[in-house]
C-alpha cells in the first residue's frame, strides 16, 4: 500500500510505501465505538453531587402532630417528597474512568488509520516547518492543501510555534505522537503528518 507525498503547495512529489497491517487493516466499527466511549468516560469530571435528606439543612422539627390534623403523617420537612427536601438516588461524586485492553486500543488505532487511508484523508508532507510564527501561515498552509474542515497535525516532538499558531484556528488541532488516540483521529477530517511520523506510527502499532 502506498500514500502520496506532497509539498506544502499540495503538489505530489513522490509516494511512500506503508504497512498493510497498520494502514490497510480491517475496519472494526464496534471497537472504534468502544474506545471512543471509554475516552469520553475518562474525560468526565464526576463532580455532580446532590444532597440526601440528612444532608439538607433544617428539617429537625416534626412539621405537625402525628394525629388530629387531618393531614398526611410527616416526620420532616426535608423528606424527598417535599419541596426543598433531599434528593432520592441523586448523583454523587464518582470516578467514571475505565480501561479497554491495550491490544484492543491498538486494533482500534489501526482501524481508524486504515479508514483514513481508505478515504484519502491522510496528507503526508515532505516536511513540516517548525518556524510557524503566525496563525495566518497555518491558515495559508491549510488553504493550499485544500483542507476546509478540521485538520489534525500529528507531530513527533513538541512544536511550540505550530501549537501557538494553530490554536486560534477552529479547523486545526495539533497533537503529539505520544498522545495518539482514536477520538482525535475520528474527530478530524484530515490527518497531516510527515514521512518520519508515519514510520514512528508503524513501529508503535505493528
Amino acid at each position: 500500500m502506498e500514500l502520496n507525498i506532497v509539498n506544502t503547495k499540495n503538489k505530489k512529489i513522490g509516494s511512500l510505501k506503508v504497512s498493510e497491517d497498520v494502514f490497510g487493516a480491517d475496519i472494526n466499527e464496534h471497537l472504534l465505538h468502544e474506545v471512543v466511549v471509554m475516552q469520553l468516560a475518562n474525560k468526565r469530571r464526576g463532580t455532580a453531587s446532590t444532597k440526601i435528606r440528612d444532608e439538607v439543612r433544617g428539617g429537625g422539627k416534626k412539621p405537625w402532630s402525628q394525629k388530629g390534623t387531618g393531614r398526611a403523617r410527616a416526620g420532616s420537612s426535608r423528606s424527598p417528597i417535599w419541596r426543598g427536601g433531599g434528593i432520592t438516588f441523586g448523583p454523587k461524586p464518582r470516578d467514571y474512568s475505565y480501561k479497554v485492553p491495550k491490544k484492543a486500543r491498538k486494533t482500534a488505532l489501526r482501524s481508524i488509520l486504515s479508514l483514513k487511508a481508505k478515504n484519502n484523508d491522510i496528507v503526508v508532507l515532505d516536511k513540516l516547518e517548525s518556524k510557524f510564527s503566525k496563525t495566518k501561515e497555518v491558515a495559508l498552509l491549510l488553504k493550499d492543501l485544500k483542507i476546509l474542515n478540521r485538520a489534525l497535525f500529528l507531530i513527533e516532538q513538541e512544536n511550540k510555534n505550530l501549537q501557538l499558531a494553530a490554536r486560534n484556528l477552529p479547523n486545526a488541532h495539533v497533537l503529539n505522537l505520544a498522545g495518539l488516540n482514536v477520538y482525535d483521529l475520528l474527530h478530524s477530517s484530515k490527518l497531516i503528518l510527515t514521512q518520519s511520523t508515519v514510520s514512528k506510527i508503524e513501529e508503535r502499532l505493528q
